[in-house]
């Protein structure tokens, strides 16, 4: 398990990214292909900020990514790809949609990272996850525009069958997806939503 770690850990150093995070991102994107040239995306949970600067990369100059984080991110401009505008807040904030569409109405896409702050508590930690992730389909729902695309990443256990049948309900088709480079120990997964029905 180290020996993934430390392959991902000083792959994201060399390839200019602040966290590991960032291929459980490319390996779905590669699979998958979900963000297109020019698409606007939103990425909750945004902090350091890798998931933002693939995302950058796959719109391209004619895209935007919007991060939003309780953490403040480094700005930052990359050549040759979408501009990313970084703001910090709340995602539970009720006016967090407004704020949102002061900048951009809709979205093609809503990326999600985030994560509990771990307590050790394997079922508490799970709720949290579950509780966070129903709230990033909740506001996809709000922004996404028709057609567009979810990625989100969860933890496994009590009740994610149901969001997953939850997720299933907007989209036409749902896939769960496990990243060679999740720890094989953890219970993250990600479940990609492709095609909103608005």
């Amino acid at each position: 398990m180290r020996k993934v770690q430390d392959y991902y850990y000083k792959k994201a150093k060399k390839d200019n990214y602040p966290a590991r995070s960032v291929y459980k991102l490319e390996e779905a994107q590669k699979k998958y292909r979900f963000i297109k040239s020019g698409d606007a995306i939103l990425d909750f949970g945004c902090y350091p900020g890798s998931w933002s600067i693939y995302a950058a990369r796959a719109a391209g100059p004619q895209g935007l990514v919007l991060g939003v984080d309780l953490q403040e991110g480094k700005k930052v401009s990359i050549a040759n790809a979408a501009e990313i505008i970084w703001f910090c807040d709340d995602i539970m904030a009720d006016d967090i949609v407004g704020k949102v569409q002061e900048i951009r109405k809709t979205f093609r896409v809503v990326l999600s990272d985030i994560a509990p702050r771990t307590s050790g508590n394997k079922w508490v930690d799970q709720q949290q996850s579950l509780h966070l992730a129903r709230r990033v389909l909740e506001l996809a729902q709000k922004l996404l525009k028709n057609g567009g695309n979810f990625y989100v990443k969860v933890f496994e256990g009590e009740d994610f069958r149901e969001f997953v049948d939850s997720v299933r309900k907007s989209f036409k088709t749902v896939k769960i997806v496990k990243p060679k480079s999740s720890r094989s120990e953890s219970r993250e997964v990600f479940v990609l939503g492709v095609g909103f029905k608005d």
